[in-house]
């Protein structure tokens, strides 16, 4: 077995999420609008490539770092390995992406970012997670498919 990179990180509790009131649709009006607690809520149950605990029990992501804008069709999540030198970044940052993807409507164009100063490689897995063809590739590896659909598979 390979050595963990975080053998001890800290675990948090679930937190309650308020989910608001269920509202009627006014008429002509479609859809309700996606939200970052909608967006928390697809990812919070994401599995930690290392650790059988979720990324909201290791606060990897939290509703605070979500940031969405409806009507533009934009989500942008910042996520936060549990140390620095995390290997494991761009797999968690894989697997936030492949979770969105498959969740939400494909008018929305989803940022995967570590947040600022969270990594010792930032601008590097940033630029992973942000290339559509580098992307696109890692989910044609059959090992590295199977590794992201274990991590979600918890949050399906």
């Amino acid at each position: 077995m390979a050595e963990l990179i975080n053998p001890a990180p800290v675990v948090h509790q679930r937190k309650e999420t308020r989910r608001r009131p269920e509202r009627q649709q006014a008429d002509g009006e479609e859809r309700e609008p996606i939200d970052a607690l909608e967006v928390f809520e697809h990812i919070r149950d994401i599995t930690d490539p290392e650790h059988p605990y979720t990324l909201e029990q290791l606060s990897v992501v939290s509703e605070e770092a979500i940031q969405v804008d409806d009507a533009a069709g934009s989500v942008r999540v910042q996520f936060m390995p549990t140390v620095e030198h995390c290997s494991m970044a761009t797999l968690i940052g894989l697997c936030i992406r492949v979770k969105l993807l498959r969740a939400l409507p494909p008018r929305f164009k989803t940022d995967i970012l570590l947040a600022p100063g969270s990594h010792a490689s930032e601008a590097a897995v940033n630029k992973q997670l942000a290339d559509k063809e580098r992307v696109a590739a890692a989910l044609e590896n059959p090992n590295l498919l199977q590794m992201v659909d274990r991590c979600l598979g918890s949050s399906l």
